[in-house]
């Protein structure tokens, strides 16, 4: 578990550009001697935080709307917006220059590139269904393809696709197939809490599994043998998560 006082140091650096360590302890309500022992044992201040020479402290991903420094680590990162202007390979090839960038492996042995696709099919599908209900706030959420965040051996989050609103992350573990494994529902869960840290106070993370080869699927299964539960959708309805979350209809 990560120290609640540690996710309050995080987001003191990272809502803010250049605090020192004074101030860190008044943002956080803590003493100096805490942040100090966070500043130097914590692996999110040590690997996605950094000090300058005047002693100030910046986090390497801002916590804030745009979420700048997030791209240095995604294979593509932009607002939707964005993402909907670009052709099928426009997006593809900046999304596997991102994935050179970040190193991630792009052996395509087992159909990755179709999986790249798919993935941006079932989203290019869940914006047409936002449209048609007339919302389109969703313009200007942020979305993120293959993040890879794995600086050190505390801190590993491999997310297929996020999807920020104005204050929830959904992250979404795609599969291309028609059955809910329990091992790829915990692997759909597994980085809730760094992301938790990663975005801050002012989001919810809701982890989801998307199976893109079933059809009118929606609904909880349980999380490995805890009695925590995790959304499973089909492409198909993909929407009613967000409506759940986010109650876009009532708008």
């Amino acid at each position: 578990m990560i120290d609640p006082l540690e996710r309050k140091i995080y987001a003191a650096i990272c809502e803010n550009d250049g605090v020192k360590a004074r101030e860190i302890a008044r943002l956080a309500s803590c003493t100096h001697t805490e942040v100090n022992h966070w500043l130097y044992a914590s692996p999110f201040m040590h690997d996605l935080c950094y000090r300058d020479e005047d002693y100030c402290w910046h986090g390497l991903i801002r916590q804030d709307r745009r979420h700048y420094g997030l791209e240095d680590f995604s294979g593509y990162y932009g607002t939707v917006g964005e993402f909907l202007a670009l052709s099928e390979e426009q997006w593809f090839s900046a999304l596997t220059e991102g994935c050179r960038r970040i190193g991630r492996n792009l052996n395509d042995t087992r159909g990755l590139f179709h999986s790249f696709r798919d993935a941006r099919s079932v989203m290019l599908g869940l914006f047409s269904d936002l449209s048609e209900v007339g919302f389109t706030a969703f313009s200007s959420w942020e979305i993120v393809f293959e993040l890879r965040i794995r600086r050190s051996r505390m801190i590993r989050i491999y997310a297929d696709v996020l999807l920020i609103t104005e204050n929830r992350v959904f992250s979404l573990e795609f599969k291309m197939k028609d059955t809910i494994d329990p091992d790829e529902v915990s692997q759909a869960a597994k980085y809730c809490e760094y992301l938790e840290v990663i975005f801050g106070p002012d989001y919810d993370i809701i982890p989801a599994l998307v199976l893109t080869q079933s059809s009118d699927l929606y609904r909880y299964v349980p999380i490995g043998k805890s009695s925590a539960e995790l959304p499973v959708a089909s492409a198909d309805m993909l929407f009613n998560l967000l409506d759940e979350y986010l109650d876009i209809l009532a708008r």
